[in-house]
């Protein structure tokens, strides 16, 4: 793309030599990164061998890199926030050596007072318990997900063109990951069923469900029923199977009928997205302080399509966390504002509730 011998690239890369003037303008451009950016520090790369991908074996190599460099600018993106604010820390046991994966998901929801109710929001509650959560807008359908423990923070990050039913599934699969798997020690399909079974058994309790889902379901009532747990209709189905509620001849006939309806690519009366509330909370501070999301690009060194893709299309003008648009006259966040904001002139000295 460049017209240049390979051999030249790798001079580049190795800080060999560097290119002319016309060459860099021309990098910048076929790589989308703007010139400062081959400037500055080296970014941290994330190692394939720490991350947990959902669909693995789908993935190209390619794919995989794509989605490792967009956690690279996560990393530098959640550093910038934190050296401006305090969220929340990690709160998390490590339940690896826990055998199966179904009590695992009943002891986290007993540690972190759930009880037996439904989860209303899977983003707002792992960002509660210090988990980062980013968003993935790479143009792949084999890309579901995938979570990492970074200097002791975890992070989880999440495909937006899924529906809200799959991708909070995909949080709790992730959240599985994180609490059993911390020390990246298992790989493979068992432990992608391992994360599946917590998924299902976190956001359906058996006790929940064996109280209130229908027995002998149709399709029909089972999306009727899907949204008081706001799951899909296939994994409520694959519920309600697992705890005894339909036979196994049952669970293939409504397993048959959902593929027909065309239920396993379009989700039928699909929930309201879910967004970060932790992003929504911090774009509002900075907005009040005249901070744009060019202003965090140009400090980052990257474009700000690339803090597009990770916020869950969250404006700078973000919405409240009531889900009004903010004005001057809003609220201001539940987050409190460090002292210093990382030496940058306009973020001076404030502090808001802490919450």
């Amino acid at each position: 793309m460049l017209g240049v011998e390979v051999r030249s690239i790798t001079a580049y890369e190795n800080d060999e030599f560097r290119p002319d003037k016309e060459r860099l303008s021309a990098l910048a451009e076929k790589l989308h990164f703007p010139v400062q950016f081959f400037f500055g520090n080296d970014i941290e790369e994330i190692a394939p061998d720490i991350v947990s991908f959902r669909s693995m074996s789908k993935m190209t190599a390619g794919q995989r890199d794509s989605a490792l460099g967009a956690g690279a600018i996560a990393l530098l993106f959640s550093e910038w926030i934190e050296k401006r604010f305090d969220l929340p820390t990690a709160t998390f046991p490590d339940l690896s050596q826990e055998a199966n994966p179904e009590a695992a998901a009943e002891m986290l929801r007993r540690l972190w007072g759930l009880g037996e109710l439904p989860v209303k929001n899977m983003i707002h509650l792992l960002e509660a318990k210090g988990v980062r959560v980013f968003s993935l807008s790479i143009d792949t359908a084999q890309l579901d997900a995938f979570s990492m423990w970074h200097a002791e923070t975890p992070y989880v990050f999440l495909n937006t063109r899924k529906s809200c039913e799959h991708s909070r599934f995909d949080a709790a699969h992730e959240l599985g990951h994180l609490v059993l798997h911390r020390h990246a020690g298992a790989k493979g399909q068992e432990a992608e069923r391992e994360a599946n079974t917590f998924a299902s058994a976190f956001l359906m309790p058996r006790a929940s469900v064996l109280a209130n889902a229908p027995h002998m379901a149709t399709v029909d009532q089972l999306i009727r029923f899907k949204p008081y747990w706001t799951v899909s209709v296939a994994a409520l189905a694959y519920r309600l199977h697992d705890v005894g509620l339909v036979s196994d001849w049952h669970y293939r006939t409504l397993c048959i009928e959902i593929v027909q309806r065309g239920y396993r690519k379009k989700e039928p009366n699909e929930a309201h997205r879910e967004a970060s509330q932790v992003l929504g909370k911090v774009f509002v501070a900075l907005r009040e302080d005249g901070v744009t999301k060019a202003d965090i690009a140009s400090a980052l060194s990257v474009h700000a399509e690339e803090l597009d893709q990770l916020v869950f299309g969250l404006a700078l003008t973000s919405l409240s966390s009531t889900g009004a648009v903010a004005t001057s006259e809003a609220r201001r966040p539940e987050l409190r504002v460090v002292e210093g904001g990382g030496g940058d002139a306009n973020q001076k000295s404030k502090n808001t509730s802490n919450g």
